[in-house]
């Protein structure tokens, strides 16, 4: 630890020697503290980052509408376009790559649930399931299955480790909660903690901010801070260690996240990436995603601020949206590359500025909350290394199936609790009627059953539009876990949007995604509210 003449002197030489001006009131304990925070801070970097962070923030967006192509379609697999040979033969890869245990997922929960209105990790939330499951237990019972379901077609025992990204914020209370609930049955010594670097808080002046007297204002790196961390954590060297070869990246707030999805494994193995992204069509040309394209030549995410309305609304000559491939925070790398971002190009990625109420105190002392920005906070985003990879990929996946984030408390427009739960139980809702359950809702009335065209579950019915656009349903086929399953807005089970929807919700410990519930629900009646858990699907199975 560096004395306090040491701290004093580097501080100077940063142009940052107000952090200090509270010295004199802080108690001989406090003093220690902050000594040893300080002492972890990169000094000989200070200036350059409260420097940069400066003109970051004062430079204009950039405006990329000359440079930009769509993806090329042949770096393009998709759930609703590709042929269903090719999805199954892209699942059967995955399964098999997850069966010899060289697969794991990396959860990305630096972050706290302050837009919820908690101060908790977001991965702790509970949105409000008939069965009170947070995402975190969701999470770590969809490992569960998908080990099951790979050890059930190959034969073997398998382990998808998996490795979880926290920050100063959500460490300890991660670790307490997963110790509390029994790790969810998962073994402990293959769920990996470890913590991302925090960095200064950064007024539009350049200066450091002061949380408190004796404490800086610190915030996570983002999540392209996972780069260093895994150097910083020796995370890759972990994964070496257990035969891990892929590693599936994803953001905690995402309800409907197929943990390890041995498709979209499947698909990147097979093409031979270093380095994919799944990706939801974009509902509409201003919703504020970023996009997956090239510009120059090259892979990467240009946020929807980037864009150009003009751009934005360009269509192709059926009538889709030319740049419509919208980022949902969900990657597969190889270790290979990971490997080599650590050795080569962790330093060169682009730093994001974000504009924060950070509260602080005055130069009296005085504990301020700002009513405005008043703050810079400089990130990293994990999709900022898509420039360095030798064979990029693009997966298309269906929004209602797979993309439903938490990020807002109720109340808000979008991505609330309510939305979350809802699009989860019009999910599991779609896979029982496909499955051929008859639902009955609370007074004992049948629900309409759903036209349905399925791209996943253990069948698929394929949906022909006829001239007066009535829908028939024809050509019932045996089709691979890959499906997904797509209704029509007269669907009895409600959208996302929709309030309340249908309350059937089914364990991840019985169905990943849809497959093996028609020997559960098949021709059976079945009333609503209704949990499929463990012990109700052992209970069906006996009947």
């Amino acid at each position: 630890m560096l004395s306090f003449e040491q701290l004093k002197q580097r501080l100077e030489s940063a142009g940052q020697p107000h952090v200090l001006q509270f010295w004199s009131e802080l108690c001989e304990e406090d003093r220690d503290t902050f000594l040893q925070e300080l002492s972890q801070l990169d000094l000989k970097g200070l200036k350059d980052h409260c420097e940069g962070a400066v003109r970051a923030a004062d430079s204009p967006s950039a405006n990329l509408d000359q440079h930009i192509q769509p993806v090329p379609p042949e770096s393009i697999g998709s759930v609703r376009k590709s042929d269903k040979s090719c999805l199954a033969e892209w699942e059967n890869e995955g399964l098999l790559q997850i069966s010899q245990s060289r697969v794991g997922v990396l959860l990305l929960a630096g972050g706290q649930g302050t837009r919820l209105g908690v101060q908790y990790p977001k991965g702790m939330y509970n949105v409000g399931l008939p069965s009170g499951k947070t995402l975190y237990q969701i999470q770590a019972e969809r490992i569960h299955k998908i080990q099951e379901l790979s050890n059930r077609k190959h034969g073997c025992k398998c382990t998808v480790p998996w490795y979880i990204m926290t920050s100063e914020f959500t460490l300890a209370p991660t670790k307490k909660f997963f110790k509390e609930n029994n790790y969810f049955d998962l073994d402990p010594s293959n769920i990996v903690m470890f913590e991302q670097r925090m960095i200064p808080a950064v007024t539009f002046d350049g200066k450091v901010i002061l949380q408190g007297k004796g404490k800086i204002a610190m915030a996570p790196d983002g999540n392209g801070g996972l780069y260093q961390a895994l150097v910083d954590n020796k995370v890759l060297e972990d994964m070496k260690k257990r035969g891990v070869e892929y590693l599936h990246v994803y953001c905690v707030d995402n309800i409907l996240v197929k943990m390890a999805d041995p498709v979209f494994i499947g698909f990147c193995v097979s093409r031979g990436a270093d380095c994919g992204a799944k990706v939801v069509e974009k509902a509409y040309p201003a919703e504020p995603v970023g996009v997956v394209c090239k510009v120059q030549g090259v892979s990467q995410v240009v946020e929807y601020s980037e864009f150009q309305p003009q751009t934005a609304e360009l269509r192709g000559p059926g009538g889709e949206l030319v740049y419509s491939a919208g980022n949902i925070c969900n990657h597969l790398f190889t270790r290979a590359f990971l490997q080599d971002v650590a050795e080569k190009f962790k330093d060169q990625l682009k730093q994001h500025v974000a504009l924060k109420k950070v509260p602080f105190v005055d130069s009296c002392g005085n504990h301020v909350k700002p009513t405005k920005p008043n703050g810079i906070k400089m990130e990293k985003f994990v999709f900022d290394v898509f420039p360095f990879s030798r064979n990029f990929v693009v997966f298309e996946v269906v929004r209602e199936d797979e993309f439903s984030p938490l990020k807002n408390a109720d109340g808000a427009a979008t991505d609330t609790p309510t939305t979350a739960r809802n699009s989860l139980l019009a999910q599991h809702c779609r896979w029982a009627m496909a499955a051929g359950a008859t639902l009955l809702d609370e007074h004992g009335n049948t629900l309409p059953p759903a036209a349905r065209k399925s791209t996943g579950g253990t069948k698929y019915m394929k949906k022909v539009c006829c001239e007066n656009s009535t829908s028939l349903v024809i050509d019932i086929l045996p089709e691979p876990l890959s499906a997904g399953l797509v209704y029509p807005e007269s669907s009895s089970c409600a959208s996302a949007g929709d309030s309340p929807p249908t309350q059937w919700e089914i364990s991840p410990l019985v169905s990943y995604f849809g497959e093996g519930l028609e020997k559960l629900l098949g021709g059976r009646t079945l009333p609503t509210p209704f949990i499929l858990d463990e012990k109700r699907a052992k209970e069906l199975q006996a009947q």
